[in-house]
């Protein structure tokens, strides 16, 4: 695999709606997405610390978004190809990377790789949007050389509670996602023949100045797709002072609000 080379996705045309929404979200968030993801990267760097030795490894940074851990991987001495379904996170990433890496537009889905050619795999905070985690699993396994890594970071259920409960409050649509139990990652491991692990939930918690600079920052890095009960009515002022009201329940002493996320962080040995 050439450094630096553009690779499109080849059949993007056949995304089903799910994910045709999904990377169009993704998209136009492209441009804000830094400014909005401190979270990411405080997950990203939990993640990137499960393993030490990066120096002269081929690395796939999948969902690479931005290119902001693409880079430090760079850094660390990988040699690393950078995948997202979003071409215009693509730009971004080469925009911060230039010619370091290698950008490929793809599915995680059904990667454009060949076998056995990572000898490890890195993705945080992206195989949450996948349909079945066993599937990107059970591709990440096929590229990942026997004997390599394969690190990833998802968001488990209970993410987000405190928006959800005050959302409640409001109306009666969904306005979170609903993400797998850790029984459910557990169980998509087993059915993509994962059998060396570890998997580990942590809850970490972000502090806003308010209710409505959470949501925000959840639309600045385009996580504002919703995989069922969607809703197109989301504006409104006397929606959103209710959704404030609602969201005092959860504050600080402060006068910040909290966003509780529940992460998983999972450590595949790829025998």
């Amino acid at each position: 695999m050439s450094q630096a080379e553009y690779l499109a996705f080849d059949d993007a045309e056949q995304l089903n709606d799910e994910k045709a929404a999904i990377k169009a979200a993704f998209g136009r968030a492209a441009i804000t997405y830094d400014n909005s993801a401190a979270f990411q990267r405080r997950v990203g760097d939990e993640l990137l610390g499960l393993n030490t030795e990066w120096a002269g490894k081929t690395v796939l940074d999948l969902g690479c978004g931005t290119g902001y851990f693409t880079k430090k991987l760079i850094e660390l001495d990988a040699n690393v190809v950078a995948l997202d379904l979003s071409e215009q996170m693509l730009d971004q990433a080469k925009q911060r990377c230039g010619d370091n890496a290698e950008y490929v537009s793809g599915d995680a889905e059904r990667l454009p790789f060949e076998d056995n050619c990572f000898d490890i795999a890195f993705s945080s905070l992206a195989l949450q949007w996948c349909q079945d985690l066993s599937v990107p699993l059970r591709e990440l396994k096929r590229v990942v050389k026997p004997g390599g890594k394969i690190l990833f970071s998802t968001l488990i259920d209970g993410s987000l509670h405190e928006l959800k409960h005050a959302w409640q409050h409001v109306d009666l649509h969904q306005h979170v996602n609903e993400f797998l139990t850790l029984n459910q990652v557990n169980l998509a491991l087993a059915q993509a023949g994962v059998h060396t692990f570890t998997l580990e939930c942590k809850p970490l918690v972000e502090r806003y100045p308010s209710a409505m600079a959470l949501m925000r920052d959840l639309k600045g890095i385009g996580a504002t797709h919703l995989s069922e009960g969607r809703n197109a009515g989301l504006s409104g002022k006397a929606r959103f002072r209710a959704l404030e009201s609602a969201y005092r329940e959860f504050q600080n002493k402060d006068g910040t609000v909290p966003a509780t996320y529940q992460v998983g962080f999972g450590a595949i040995h790829n025998d």
